[in-house]
């Protein structure tokens, strides 16, 4: 079993920065591709970005790209999120989710944390 924990969420305005933690414990050498994704009251869960095992290959969704960076540590077992230029609409319950070792299928996931981007 791999443990994932969220931290970093908050409240910010318009326009500021927020960086998410994400501490996976556990069998992690039995996942591939950590990410992060969103769900916001009423709309459905919504993929915003994931990175390989070893770091070298990043995707986003397209309503966050250029504006948000994901990064893994593997020597602390760590993805980050950093949050640019946040808008309103960016304002969901944040997850930190990681595939099988397959890279397919979203396996584990973390409990959430809550992002708030005041206008």
């Amino acid at each position: 079993q791999v443990q994932l924990v969220e931290s970093g969420g908050g409240l910010v305005q318009a326009g500021g920065s927020l960086r998410l933690s994400c501490a996976a414990s556990g069998r992690t050498s039995n996942t591939y591709f950590m990410g992060w994704f969103r769900q916001a009251p009423g709309k459905e869960r919504e993929f915003v970005a994931k990175i390989n095992r070893i770091g070298t290959s990043t995707f986003y969704g397209d309503s966050v790209k250029g504006r948000f960076t994901i990064s893994r540590d593997n020597a602390k077992n760590a993805v980050y999120l950093q949050m640019n230029s946040l808008k309103p609409e960016d304002t969901a319950v944040y997850y930190c989710a990681a595939t099988g070792v397959g890279g397919v299928r979203w396996d584990y996931w973390g409990q959430g944390t809550q992002v708030t981007v005041s206008s």
